[in-house]
C-alpha cells in the first residue's frame, strides 16, 4: 500500500513531466515557426536577388549590344575606306605601268604636250628639253620644231638633249642658265596629277560622293 509521501512524489513527477512536455512542444512549435519564417525570408531574398541579377544582366546585355551595334558602322566604314583605297592604289599602279610601257597613248604627242606645258610656264626664249637617249632617237629630229609650233612663241630656241636619269619616260626642261627647271618625267607627272585623278575616278565610279576625298587624300 502506497504511502501519502509516495503519492505526492508521483504527482510531482507527473506534473514536472507534463510541464516539460508542454514546454518542449512550445519550443518545437516556436522553432518550427521561426524556421518557416526564416525559410520564407530566405526564399524571398533569393527571389529578389535573382530578379535583381536578371535585371542587371539584362541591362548589361543591352548595353553591350548597343556598344557592339555602335561599332558596326564604324568598322564597316573603315573596311569600305580600306577597300576603296586599295582599289584606287591598284588603278594608280596600273596607270604607272601603262605610262612606262607607253601603252594606250601617243607617246610623241605626249612628249610635245609636256614640253610645251613646261616652257609655257617659264620665262625666256632659250630652253633645253632633256629626254632618254633612246626616246630622242625614236621621236626624231623634228621634235624641237614640233614643240615650237605648238607653243606659237617667237623667237624661241629649243635644244633636245639626252638625260640617262630619265629611265621611265617623259622629260625635263630647263632654261639656258639653269635657273628654271621643270620635271615632267612621266612618274613625277602622274604623282602630281594623281590626287585630282583619284577624286574624279572615285566620284565617277560612285565610290564616294562628289565632295568627298577618298582615303583622306587631296
Amino acid at each position: 500500500m502506497e504511502t501519502p509521501k509516495q503519492n505526492s512524489q508521483d504527482i510531482l513527477c507527473a506534473e514536472i513531466l507534463a510541464e516539460a512536455r508542454r514546454e518542449s512542444e512550445q519550443l518545437v512549435r516556436r522553432a518550427r515557426d521561426e524556421a518557416a519564417a526564416l525559410l520564407a525570408q530566405a526564399e524571398a531574398e533569393t527571389k529578389r536577388l535573382r530578379q535583381e541579377r536578371l535585371v542587371q544582366g539584362g541591362t548589361e546585355a543591352a548595353r553591350r549590344k548597343e556598344l557592339i551595334l555602335a561599332t558596326v558602322p564604324l568598322e564597316a566604314g573603315r573596311e569600305r575606306s580600306a577597300a576603296i583605297e586599295a582599289l584606287l592604289q591598284a588603278i594608280c599602279e596600273q596607270a604607272r605601268r601603262q605610262l612606262v610601257a607607253r601603252q594606250g597613248f601617243d607617246y610623241r604627242a605626249t612628249v610635245i604636250a609636256l614640253a610645251s606645258e613646261a616652257i609655257s610656264r617659264m620665262t625666256g626664249d632659250t630652253f633645253i628639253v632633256k629626254l632618254l637617249a633612246a626616246d630622242r632617237v625614236v621621236l626624231g629630229d623634228g621634235l624641237a620644231q614640233a614643240i615650237t609650233t605648238r607653243l606659237g612663241r617667237s623667237p624661241l630656241s629649243i635644244t633636245i638633249a639626252d638625260d640617262p636619269a630619265i629611265s621611265e619616260g617623259g622629260l625635263t626642261v630647263q632654261d639656258a642658265q639653269g635657273r628654271q627647271a621643270w620635271n615632267n618625267r612621266l612618274p613625277a607627272r602622274l604623282e602630281r596629277l594623281w590626287p585630282e585623278l583619284r577624286r574624279q575616278i572615285a566620284v565617277r565610279a560612285s565610290l564616294v560622293e562628289g565632295n568627298s576625298r577618298p582615303g583622306g587624300g587631296p
